[in-house]
Parts: structure tokens; C-alpha cells; sequence
């Protein structure tokens, strides 16, 4: 064995190298197999199979398929010590093999006659049976006659799937057939040799139909048909033939809800679902494959006209051009488009003829790790990443959008992925002491608000995890990692509004005239931002139509027609569903109904009983100068930093300043309910009044007031709200409520000294809250005293 692994020990340096250094191997009762996906000079795949105390080990130069039909170069290389089979880790640049290598697939193997195994190698054809969670059945290595001019004569092998029972049922009878999917793109390309479709946020499926007989395989070759009975059912009244399309649940609107998918397949709830249908790979014994696009879809659109069934729709294309069709897209909160060439056949894997172009701030990323709440009873965060160059990139956090429910399954998913070393190359996260790593296997589909300077993601959001798509696939888009993105925004926003010319505010001696499209294009181009703010969390609104000298109305439920790109979600108790909003779209629906003020709850949607941030606002009475509002702040932030507490503070846009707090839940208990948060805020006033009774009340009465200001604790109650970051005010001169930094604070000269026409034009400003999750704490052990005597 020594002599075996010789090759292996001259090739390394382990004083540099993590991989483990030869020695004795113990075999266990059965013998096991490992394929390591290796990210060199050239990606490949590592396929070793235990005999006689090392792994025999072979280079595939793809991806091994459980296609019978597609036959893999595997290019013979050293023996590895049995320890490589559970090596995962980076080598270091300037060794050999110098990348990230992976655990791909792992399991056991059994050769097909076990006393032949020698002699099969020598004689170049080793037959064998594989049991792991990727790669199964049988399998054969075959080693390909030398070729004269070749430099490691004996040395090139095939690796070769048998036809078995576990090779896909469409395979064996000719059914399933290998999808061809997109290359992603910052815009739409353009001319009259291109379609496009809207692109479905759902699971894409293809649909086999053989005499009456379906099923429907994930892009991987996993039969789902059981997971969609309804549109299997509805398929099988189709003629012979193969779909290409995308399973998707339509909300009330409609419209395509990826998150109502994923409630119908775990059984939370119903859902209307469908089968949208794009592409026509076999029409009865015809291969329609090599036909151009456009006739495999008039093929089809014909085929699906057939069926009676709600369950089955053609999906209609559009001539248009692709940045009209995007924006469009954008419009009714779909997830994009994809263009195709009409004169191009269907062609298996990724092509410059199928681009999609993305319109929202939604990704798929694998998961590299994750780290705990503070009580440790559920997912406090994701670590995710992409590849870029065959490398897995870490792309930051994801912090928000766990429930319970999908906390505890995600944790279970996770915990058969354990691994000890991380997962991701070069840039690592800035914090690791609390970091779980994970074999880099799970994807997962986020929303979120933009690109920070470094790269990262903004504001991250879990949607759902993606068991559609394999996490090597998951590479960075096209997009710059760098700059937020959104929605694009080519054309006028004007083009998308009723009456865009209309005054919301009228011009002052130093602000000109605000229209109703300059509130859009502010709400467009403040949309990384807002959404910080909004997503996730019911929202009221103050609307003035006919502008900020007219009628107004506070509007804190969603009204009969209310625009479908506007979120709705029930609260207990309450007889109407609030408004929410969750991208940019759901912004224009607000300029669009003049929302001129934004004002958020203090708690998620997905737990609204639970508030994150107490709000203080320091209400200055008539007389009181804004440098007396300025020092209130500080002294407010100083005694909450006394009781563990960080504050943030916002010029209001009105007349005084207020100071957020960002609570978590104890380590021990639950996140602090409504009357415990109030009941905190007021404590902390009453101690700031108690200190100074001559500058500060708690009394809500006006005539208690003067020159005092009012610690306004009242915005932590169940149905109150707070103006939002970054929300205009609608008042004169289109003040703009502004996050600032302590020390800019103490520069300010006045509340509302930041206006929405030069935030329009000028430079985008740094966020000062960036992090305020971060700094969440959980509330001390406060009672209110009794409020001050007045003499």
C-alpha cells in the first residue's frame, strides 16, 4: 500500500496543503465510494471507489449523469489514502490540484463479480454497482484504446451508466429528455429574431404522456408526478407527447405566488395549480426537438387547445420589444422574461438562444452555513454564496423570513449536511463564532433590497427553499455585484402612472413643484432603501390625490381594487387585510394612488404580535428651539445605552426627531409582546422625565406641553405606526424623513432639512442604519414609575 500511494505523497506538500497525508488505511465491511466535485484549473469530478486500502481514482471531466446514453471521459489518476474520502477544503494556489474540492456524492460501492476486481482493471472493464444519494444503480468503467499521439497511453477510461431500474423510467422508454435553460442577461436582447415570455416563478417540469399514462420529472430526473396529482390528472387526456413548462399556484390577482407553491406541496394550505406549458419536445412519435422554436410552439399551442382542463395553458409569447415586454413583467410583480430565437432548435444545457432577464431583487443561493437565534431554538441566519468560476463566492446573510415551521425544516435539512470546515472560497463572513457550516447542497431562493459596496447582499429575505435545482448550477448572474438592483428602469416612469403631471407639491420660495411622476422616479430610485423599511410589515398610508393642500386621507387597509402589485395580509382581529409591500412594484402602486407619507408597524407580518424596534418620539411643544430636541436625543441614547439598548436617530421631516431601537427576544422566553413594549418605552420616558420635568413630559394633554417636549411613547401600541425612513412628509417643501448618524445629528439645523427634489438629483446618501439588526437587544426588567407631580 505504501508503494501505491507513493505518486500521491510526491506530489503534495503537507506542511501546505490540508489534504490528508498518505498512511495505513482500515477498510470497512463494506466498501465505499466517494465523488468529489474539484474546482482546478478545470473543473471536474473526482470518482474513487475503495480497494485494497486506497481509492482507485479517476478524473471525470463532466458532471456523471444517470443517463444511459451520455458516456463520460474518466481520465485515470493516483490512488488517494482512504482518509481523502471525507476531505473537502481549498488547496492552496501553486499546489498541485490547487482549488476548492467538494463532497458531491458518497456512498457505497460492490463490484459485479468481487473476486475478478484485479484482473477487471488490468483488462480495462470494471463493472459495478453504486448506492449513494446522486449516482445509483449499475455502472461500468471502460478503458478506451490509445490513441498514438496520446502523452498517458492507458490512462482514458468511459464512465458509463447500465439501463436499469434506476435510470429514469422516460429514459429506459425514451421519454425524459435533457432541458435546455437559460444564460442570464442584464437586459433583453433585442431584434426581430426573438420572442418573449413571461418568465413563472414556479418549478419547472417536464410533462411525459404515454398513452394515458404521466409523469413529470424535475430538470435533475426526479419524478414529482405525486407531488401535482392535479395536473398529472388533467395531462393524461393529452395525445402521446413531451412538455417543457413550469408548475406554478396562482394567488387571488392570478398571478403566479412561488410562496403559495410552497404551501400547497408541504400541505399548509390549497392552492390553484397549474401548468404552464412553453415547449414541445415530442409530438406523438415525432422528435420535435430539431424544429425551429417558433413552430415547436405553434405545435403546441394547438396540442394544449385540445384540453379542457384549467389545470393545462399554453404560455403566450410576445413580439414586442424584450425591454417593453420587461417592464411589463416588472408591472405586474412577475419575476422577468425570457427570450428565445425563433429560428433555433431545443438544444439540452445552457445556450445563448434561451436569455432571461430578471426584474426584481430575487436570487437563488446556496446555503454554505447557518447560525442559531439567540435562545438556540430556531435559524437566527443563513450563510449563502454562488459560483462564480466554478468557485463557491459567499454572498453574505440571510436573516429574516423563518417561521417556525420553516425554521424547524430547514434545521433538519442542515443537520445532515454538517461539515466542519466552510464551505465558501477566498472571502470568508466577518463574523464565524457562531457559524454552523454546511455541505454547499442546499439552494435556496432570497429576496433582497440591493448590492452593498462589498458586494454582499442587501437586507436579505428566505422565500423558499428551490429542491428543483441543483446548488452547482447556482452561479452569479451577469448583473455587477456591486451596484443595487431592482427593478429596471429604462423607460419613463411617467408612462406607468395616470395624471404623472399632477402637483403632490406645490413649489416653495427654495423647492420647486413635486409631480406625481418625480414621487414614482424618488420611490424607484430610494427603493433599496424603503424596502429596508417596508417589506414584510403592514403598512398604512396618508394619500392626498389632489395633492398636499387638498383632501387627505390615512388609509390603513387594503380597499376594494387595490392594485395586485400591493400585498395584502391579514391580522388577527382585524375584519380588512392590511397593505404590504415587497419590491419596487409595490412602490409605483403607492405613487400611483398619491401616497405622499409611509408609515410602517413596529413588527413583521409573519409575527405581528411580537414588535423588533420601539420608536420614541421626541415631540418638541410650542417654544422650544430644535437644539433643545437635539440634546433630548442624546440623552435619550445615553440612557438606553445604560440599560443595554441602542438607539437610531431619524429627522422626522416634521417638527422633532425620533429614536428607534431595534429588541430582540431574551435568551430565555419569548420576543416581548405589545403591552411589555409599551409598557418599556414608557419606562424609559418616564426615567428621562423624572431626570428633567421642567424640559421633558409624558402627558399627552397639549396645555402640559409648553416649552416641554413630549416623549411620544406611544407609537409602541399593537395598531400604531412610525413614518418610515426615507418616506416624504406631505408637507411644504416635500420634506423627507432621514436616518442620520449621531454625529450628523449634532450638525442638523433643523428637522426637515432634507428634501426630496435634491435627493431626487444628487448623490445617493449612506445609509447610517446599515446593521440596525445587528444591534437588536433584548429589553431590561423596566416598570413605569409614577409620573412626576406638576407644581
Amino acid at each position: 500500500m505504501a508503494k501505491a500511494l507513493a505518486p500521491y505523497r510526491a506530489k503534495r506538500n503537507f506542511g501546505r496543503t490540508p489534504e490528508p497525508a498518505a498512511g495505513k488505511g482500515r477498510s470497512g465491511r463494506t466498501l465505499s465510494f466517494v465523488v468529489q466535485k474539484h474546482a482546478a484549473r478545470r473543473l471536474h469530478y473526482d470518482l474513487r471507489l475503495e480497494w485494497r486500502g486506497v481509492l482507485k481514482s479517476w478524473a471525470v471531466t463532466k458532471e456523471p449523469l444517470q443517463d444511459p446514453t451520455i458516456k463520460r471521459l474518466a481520465v485515470e489518476v493516483e490512488d488517494h489514502p482512504l482518509a481523502y474520502g471525507s476531505f473537502a477544503g481549498t488547496i492552496p494556489a501553486g499546489e498541485y490540484g490547487a482549488g476548492t474540492v467538494e463532497i458531491w456524492d458518497r456512498g457505497r460501492w460492490s463490484p459485479r463479480d468481487p473476486t475478478q476486481v484485479d484482473a477487471d482493471l488490468a483488462a480495462g472493464h470494471l463493472k459495478f454497482t453504486l448506492d449513494g444519494t446522486r449516482m445509483r444503480g449499475g455502472f461500468a468503467l471502460i478503458r478506451m484504446k490509445p490513441k498514438s499521439n496520446e502523452r498517458n497511453p492507458g490512462r482514458n477510461w468511459l464512465l458509463i451508466k447500465e439501463r436499469d431500474d434506476t435510470a429514469p423510467v422516460e429514459i429506459k422508454q425514451g421519454g425524459w429528455l435533457p432541458f435546455q435553460h437559460c444564460l442570464p442577461a442584464a437586459a433583453p436582447p433585442t431584434g426581430a429574431s426573438w420572442i418573449h415570455e413571461l418568465k413563472l416563478d414556479g418549478y419547472r417540469l417536464q410533462c411525459a404522456v404515454a398513452k394515458g399514462r404521466v409523469t413529470l420529472r424535475t430538470r435533475s430526473g426526479l419524478d414529482w408526478t405525486a407531488r401535482f396529482p392535479s395536473i398529472a390528472k388533467a395531462a393524461a387526456a393529452l395525445p402521446d407527447s413531451i412538455l417543457d413548462g413550469e408548475a406554478v399556484a396562482l394567488n387571488d390577482q392570478g398571478l403566479p405566488d412561488f410562496a403559495a407553491l410552497q404551501a400547497a406541496l408541504s400541505g399548509e394550505r390549497d392552492a390553484h395549480l397549474v401548468f404552464f406549458a412553453f415547449d414541445l419536445l415530442r409530438d406523438g412519435p415525432v422528435d420535435t426537438r430539431n424544429l425551429p422554436q417558433r413552430e415547436r410552439k405553434d405545435r403546441l399551442a394547438k396540442l394544449i387547445a385540445r384540453s379542457r382542463s384549467d389545470r393545462l395553458r399554453y404560455l403566450e409569447d410576445f413580439t414586442a420589444p424584450g425591454d417593453a415586454v420587461l417592464r411589463s413583467a416588472c408591472r405586474l410583480s412577475m419575476e422577468g422574461v425570457v427570450s428565445k430565437r425563433v429560428d433555433r432548435p431545443y438544444t439540452a444545457g445552457r445556450s445563448g438562444h434561451w436569455i432571461k432577464t430578471k426584474c426584481r431583487g430575487t436570487e437563488e443561493v446556496v446555503i454554505g452555513g447557518w447560525s442559531m437565534t439567540q435562545r438556540g431554538t430556531g435559524i437566527g441566519a443563513l450563510l449563502v454564496g454562488a459560483r462564480r468560476d466554478g468557485r463557491l463566492a459567499y454572498l453574505g446573510r440571510v436573516g429574516t423570513g423563518f417561521g417556525a415551521d420553516r425554521s424547524r425544516r430547514l434545521l433538519e435539512a442542515l443537520g445532515k449536511l454538517r461539515r466542519k470546515t466552510t464551505p465558501f472560497d477566498g472571502r470568508q463572513p466577518a463574523r464565524t463564532s457562531d457559524v454552523n457550516w454546511a455541505e454547499p447542497q442546499l439552494v435556496a431562493q432570497v429576496a433582497f433590497a440591493g448590492w452593498t459596496e462589498e458586494g454582499l447582499l442587501r437586507q436579505a429575505s428566505f422565500v423558499a427553499l428551490r429542491e428543483d435545482k441543483p446548488a452547482e448550477e447556482v452561479e452569479m448572474a451577469t448583473m455587477s455585484p456591486v451596484e443595487p438592483r431592482t427593478t429596471p428602469a429604462p423607460a419613463p416612469r411617467s408612462e406607468r402612472l395616470t395624471n404623472p403631471g399632477r402637483v403632490l407639491w406645490p413649489a416653495t420660495d427654495v423647492e420647486p413643484d413635486i409631480t406625481k411622476a418625480m414621487l414614482a422616479e424618488y420611490y424607484a430610485r430610494m427603493a433599496p432603501r424603503l424596502l429596508q423599511q417596508l417589506r414584510g410589515r403592514p403598512l398604512s398610508i396618508l394619500r392626498t390625490p389632489d395633492g398636499i393642500e387638498g383632501e387627505r386621507f390615512f388609509q390603513r387597509h387594503a380597499m376594494r381594487g387595490s392594485s395586485p402589485l400591493l400585498k395584502q395580509v391579514r391580522i388577527p382581529g382585524q375584519v380588512k387585510p392590511f397593505l404590504m409591500v415587497e419590491d419596487e412594484g409595490g412602490l409605483l402602486a403607492l405613487a400611483q394612488i398619491s401616497a405622499t407619507e409611509l408609515h410602517p408597524w413596529g413588527a413583521s407580518a409573519d409575527n405581528p404580535e411580537r414588535p423588533d424596534r420601539l420608536v420614541f418620539d421626541l415631540d418638541p411643544g410650542p417654544g422650544v428651539p430644535f437644539a433643545a430636541v437635539r440634546n433630548a436625543a442624546k440623552r435619550l441614547r445615553a440612557l438606553l445605552a445604560e440599560h443595554r439598548l441602542t438607539g437610531f436617530a431619524r429627522l422626522s421631516g416634521g417638527k422633532g426627531i425620533h429614536v428607534v431601537v431595534p429588541i430582540a427576544a431574551p435568551r430565555r422566553g419569548r420576543q416581548p409582546d405589545w403591552p411589555r413594549a409599551k409598557s418599556v418605552a414608557l419606562a424609559i420616558s418616564r426615567l428621562l422625565e423624572a431626570e428633567d420635568p421642567a424640559n421633558f413630559t409624558t402627558r399627552l394633554a397639549k396645555s402640559a406641553r409648553g416649552g416641554r417636549i413630549f416623549l411620544d411613547y406611544l407609537r409602541n401600541d399593537r395598531l400604531a405606526t412610525a413614518i418610515a425612513s426615507w418616506s416624504p412628509r406631505a408637507r411644504p417643501g416635500a420634506p423627507v424623513a432621514m436616518p442620520v448618524s449621531w454625529a450628523a445629528l449634532a450638525r442638523s439645523e433643523r428637522p426637515d432639512d432634507h428634501r426630496l427634489a435634491p435627493l431626487l438629483r444628487g448623490r445617493m446618501p449612506r445609509d447610517p442604519w446599515d446593521g440596525i439588526s445587528d444591534a437588536a437587544a433584548p429589553l431590561p426588567m423596566l416598570e413605569p414609575p409614577p409620573a412626576p407631580r406638576r407644581r
